[in-house]
């Protein structure tokens, strides 16, 4: 036990180390997100349950991202730091101030937002029945504690992360999963519905409590004070709500996806909730650890003036992520459907659900290296100061995507060709709720807008660096597309070999034609002599200088 508690108190530095540990942890926290979600679509499929399920997470959840305007992680880590290097005894005085003020405001906006359900739910999800209305209320209200212990969490994991123990706060999220998928094999079984989101909240409480060790022993453990610093609290503040409002729109917007899903077929909300975590399974290992590992480095050289190395670093960030993410999209496109049949399709999730849940993955999927470039240039505008600049572009982004959700569903009822063209695209034709498609497609459009104007911003305040960036681009993509079409042809040729029928077929099938294709796409970067591919290699042999990584807020909920 002892050596498993100095691993994870130890300090953690170097930019890559840092990012392949919180990869490694996100591949965990992941594989254990998947599991959770082939348990909720091998138990309820994806129907009215899970519908309520999902939705009963929207409340909470835009709570726990307005925590984080009091107190975002990315503001309070350079105060602490800053304190610290004057006097411990002020360091501690200051999370003892922010501690104090945050609990009590977000246990009484908790309380709050308990007693003012029954009218908030009806934003969430208006096209649900008075039964199932019910059901999300008490639903909602048990999920209300998740935001109180994932906001402490965030702001206790200030202290962890300046000291880089990076380790304990990569478990955190792994931890998180791990309760979900407790609540659902042990509480449902007693509770029922309230089992399931009882799991939710014990996850946020162990996502919290595995920090409390390494504050303690680092002697950083806050307690509640009278002397608040007022004047430290409203500067955390003032700082933090630029990019808080930024999340929150997302909220937004994810809430109203969630409300023109409650007028569709059952199972619509689950299905695009669905499909959103499997595409997030490339963008949290690839584009969050590389975007998390990069920031302070950007901050620092933008501080001391170094526009260079800046742009520099932004530049190897940018080829490095699209290197990743085009290929993972063209792979995730082509095999959508043995991804969700292996992953989803056990028990009652049905091959409507799969059908589904595989056209709006590709969907989806069409736009992974836009929201993973997204994460990477938000924080570099954030590195600069220039935080208005993220808040306007997700506005203008954020009413793209809602209004365009809006005018496709009216297209799709007038002119109803449109539609068939779509399911036609995505091989659904003749599937029942394929109406739902509209929603991840406004989604992924909505978010290209969104990184098209940032790319946009970018070159015109800082200098062109894109004549490297766009050729390595287009040979990405021309490897993505050999890799997509290596793997397309090798679906068919592997499906006279195994029976697809199986579980085991379909998995060899899918991970064969995948491995094919990879394998044309390592052969293809080598005879392109690509440069990120071959910086690749040279640091799998060689230890990079060292950095001094500082990871951001929970972004995404674990």
């Amino acid at each position: 036990m002892e050596r498993i508690f100095r691993f994870f108190n130890r300090e953690i530095q170097g930019l890559h180390q840092t990012a392949f540990l919180l990869a490694s942890a996100t591949i965990g926290a992941k594989i254990l997100a998947l599991l959770r979600d082939r348990l909720l679509a091998s138990t309820f499929g994806a129907g009215k349950t899970l519908d309520i399920y999902y939705a009963a997470f929207r409340i909470p959840d835009f709570l726990y991202v307005f925590s984080l305007a009091l107190v975002s992680t990315t503001v309070l880590i350079p105060i602490f730091l800053e304190k610290k290097e004057r006097s411990s005894k002020e360091a501690l005085a200051l999370m003892n101030s922010i501690w104090t003020f945050f609990f009590l405001v977000i246990t009484v906006l908790a309380v709050a937002v308990y007693f003012t359900l029954p009218y908030l739910v009806r934003f969430v999800a208006p096209g649900f029945s008075a039964a199932d209305t019910s059901t999300l209320i008490n639903l909602s209200r048990i999920l209300l504690l998740s935001p109180i212990f994932l906001g402490i969490s965030n702001l206790l994991s200030s202290v962890v992360q300046s000291f880089k123990r990076f380790a304990v706060y990569a478990l955190s999220g792994v931890l998180y999963n791990a309760g979900i998928i407790f609540g659902l094999v042990v509480f449902y079984p007693i509770f029922g519905e309230r089992g399931i989101v009882s799991g939710v909240v014990l996850g946020a409480f162990l996502h919290l409590f595995v920090q409390l060790p390494v504050l303690v022993r680092l002697k950083y453990l806050p307690f509640f004070t009278a002397k608040i610093a007022w004047h430290d609290i409203k500067k955390v503040f003032l700082l933090s709500l630029p990019r808080t409002l930024g999340l929150s729109l997302n909220e937004i917007m994810l809430t109203v996806i969630t409300a023109l899903a409650s007028f569709m077929a059952a199972g619509s909300i689950a299905v695009f909730n669905f499909a959103i975590n499997l595409n997030a399974l490339p963008l949290g290992i690839i584009a969050l650890s590389y975007s998390v590992a990069a920031f302070p480095d950007l901050a620092h050289k933008f501080l001391k003036d170094e526009k260079e190395k800046f742009m520099f670093m932004i530049s190897s960030a940018v080829r490095h992520m699209v290197f990743w993410l085009l290929p993972a999209s063209a792979l995730f496109i082509v095999l959508r459907a043995q991804i969700v049949r292996v992953i989803l399709g056990a028990g009652a999730f049905t091959w409507t659900n799969t059908r589904l849940t595989a056209a709006s993955l590709a969907i989806l999927s069409f736009s992974l290296f836009a929201q993973g470039l997204i994460l990477l240039l938000v924080r570099a505008f954030y590195a600069a100061g220039k935080t208005k600049i993220p808040l306007i572009v997700n506005i203008v982004s954020s009413f793209f995507t809602v209004s365009l959700a809006l005018l496709l569903m009216y297209l799709s009822k007038v002119f109803p060709d449109t539609r068939v063209y779509l399911e036609n695209f995505l091989r659904v034709g003749g599937v029942q709720g394929t109406s739902m498609l509209i929603l991840p497609l406004a989604y992924s459009l909505g978010t290209v807008v969104n990184v098209f104007l940032l790319w946009s911003f970018f070159k015109k305040i800082f200098t062109d660096f894109c004549g490297e960036v766009y050729r390595s681009f287009l040979e990405i993509i021309f490897v993505s597309v050999i890799i997509g079409s290596t793997s397309y042809i090798f679906l068919g040729i592997l499906d006279d070999v195994f029976d697809i029928n199986t579980f085991l077929g379909v998995f060899m099938q899918g991970f064969l034609a995948g491995i094919f294709g990879l394998f044309s796409g390592f052969f293809t970067f080598k005879l392109l002599k690509n440069a990120e591919f071959q910086e690749l290699a040279l640091s799998l042999k060689n230890r990079l200088p060292k950095k001094k990584p500082i990871a951001p807020e929970i972004e995404e909920l674990p």
